[in-house]
Order: structure tokens, then sequence, then C-alpha cells
């Protein structure tokens, strides 16, 4: 196939064995994870207008992290340049060999900026790329193949579950069990957890009051906010420095599929290969409806008590 032509997802997928140029929409994608060698490969899954229905596969291989497209948005547009069609097992899906493939990500918002965020070393731009990319963002917008992630508050959690999750990231530390672990709030109490140990069993045996071998240093945990629930979620993947790079302390961010699981009577959160994270504007309106319940909440008459905490205790030995 010439350099310049560029075919429908309908198309490429009865050239197999055929390298092949795409410009598709990214519906899903999974955090880079290592070969069983020495690379690295990322998943991801792309429509267009003529297969919007069923998503086709794009495996990516590279020796770095950094040559993989580190996707920013689900709905993002990607082009893919000399990627192989290949079936397994009656499936179709492509093969980006960074030998010869390419690849480029752009803003899939309707926009004037038509110049890709992370392009791959044997990106070349052509003059048409333009035009096709503002075909995407109109068909995009006018769609609804891309569906609106639904995100919880941590006091909507009430049973073992996988979440999406918008909350700040107030600290990250590294356990005594070399696994690490990220603090995150949203300013709403988690519900609490039926416990069924004996009164014998607590005297011998309490439990903890937080899930990680030893707590933050004080020092840390005077910066933690004094309303809601601080969850932490262990990091259990393989590229964990790469992971570490994407969070940021002190700032509010996206976190999908995390499993939110219960022990001793605390909640925690589990982030792995499956899970994804994802900056957040300052003007997002998430951040605003969480910063806004949590003032009002400090403002109002229910003080600092816990969401749950019905009915509330008097507050004749409070102090004043």
């Amino acid at each position: 196939m010439g350099d310049y032509q560029f075919l429908m997802l309908k198309d490429a997928i009865t050239c197999i064995n055929q390298k092949v140029n795409l410009f598709a929409v990214i519906l899903d994608f999974t955090l880079p994870q290592r070969t069983k060698g020495t690379d690295y490969f990322c998943k991801l899954k792309v429509i267009d207008e003529s297969h919007s229905e069923f998503w086709v596969p794009v495996h990516v291989f590279a020796q770095e992290i950094d040559g993989l497209p580190l996707v920013a948005s689900v709905g993002d547009i990607i082009q893919l340049s000399r990627v192989t069609m290949t079936v397994h097992e009656g499936d179709v899906y492509a093969i980006f060999n960074n030998k010869f493939s390419s690849f480029a990500l752009y803003d899939g918002k309707d926009g004037d900026n038509f110049h890709p965020y992370k392009v791959s070393l044997r990106f070349h731009e052509r003059e048409h790329d333009e035009k096709i990319i503002a075909s995407m963002r109109k068909w995009l917008a006018s769609s609804e193949v891309i569906d609106v992630p639904n995100f919880s508050l941590l006091r909507e959690i009430d049973r073992v579950v996988c979440v999406n999750l918008a909350c700040k990231v107030l600290h990250i530390s590294k356990t005594t069990n070399d696994k690490w672990m990220v603090f995150l709030w949203d300013g709403t109490d988690a519900p609490p957890i039926s416990i069924y140990n004996k009164l014998e069993d607590e005297l011998h045996n309490p439990l903890p009051l937080h899930f990680e071998p030893l707590p933050p240093s004080r020092d840390v945990l005077c910066t933690f906010p004094t309303v809601g629930t601080i969850l932490r979620v262990i990091l259990d993947v393989d590229c964990v420095t790469y992971i570490l790079q994407l969070l940021k302390v002190d700032q509010w961010m996206k976190f999908f599929h995390v499993f939110c699981k219960m022990h001793d009577g605390l909640w925690y959160g589990v982030f792995t290969s499956s899970s994804m994270i994802r900056d957040m504007p300052n003007d997002d309106i998430l951040i605003f409806e969480r910063q806004s319940n949590c003032d009002q909440r400090s403002l109002g008459e229910l003080d600092r008590m816990p969401y749950w905490s019905c009915p509330w205790p008097s507050k004749i030995t409070g102090n004043k």
C-alpha cells in the first residue's frame, strides 16, 4: 500500500498479512507492560465511522516505554502507518512494529489544533492529515460512540467492586514490603464496615488503625485533610516507575478501574494493569463539585463528624 493511502477499518480488516495506514478513534487502551523479553507493549481498541459497532485491537511494541502511544484520553485520534493486519483464532487485529510502523496522537475534541501531541520517531506529517482529523472530530461530536464514564464518590462504595474515582493525590510512599501506596481523598466518608470480631479477640489482637505496615510520619499526617476518608491504593503493576511519573501529589486526578476491597475493617484500593490514570484540568466540574461539597460540610452543623455518624453525638464535652 502507498504511504499516502489510508483505509477505513471495514476495508483494513480484509487486508490480512498486509501493511496498512489508518486513522481511528481510540475506544480504550492499556498501561504499558513488559513483554517476556526486554520490550514493552500496550493494547488499543480503535473504531471509525465505518466500523463503530465493533472495535479493532491494535498491539503496539516498542523498546522503551516512551516509544509507545501514551494516550491522554479515550476518544483521541490516532494515525497508524504501516501496521500489519493479522488474524488469530478468527479475530483480526493490527500489529505495530517500531522497526517500520509509526503513529501520531491527536486530541479528539473539536477544535482548530491539528498538531499531534505525541508522535513516534518514524512519523511524517502529511498535507491531507488535517482534513481527515477534522472529519473524524465532526463524526465524534455528532455520534455517541464514546461513553462518558461515571465517577464514584468514596461514600458510594458499599461493596467490593471496581470503580472510577476522581480524587486528590495526598501522598505517595513505599511500604515495608516493597509495595508503593497512593493516598487518595475526595472529601467524602467511605461507609463503615461491619466487624464480627469477639471482644476478647480484640483485646489480644486489636484491629489496625491503618492498612499499611507502618503509617506515614506525623509531619505527613498533619498535611492530610481533617474531613473525609483517606483511601490507600496499592500499585500492583509491572511498570511502577512509569505510574509514579504520572502521579502528582496535591493534584486532582482520575483513576479508572480501581478495585476497592476490605481488610480488617478498612477500605483500600488496588491499582492493576487494567487500571488507568488521567490528569484533570483545574476547571474540571468534578473538582468543583467535590471541593464545594467539602467546603459546605466544614461550614455546616455537621462539622467534622463522619457522614455516617448519625445520630450526632453530643458536643457537651467538645472543645470550643
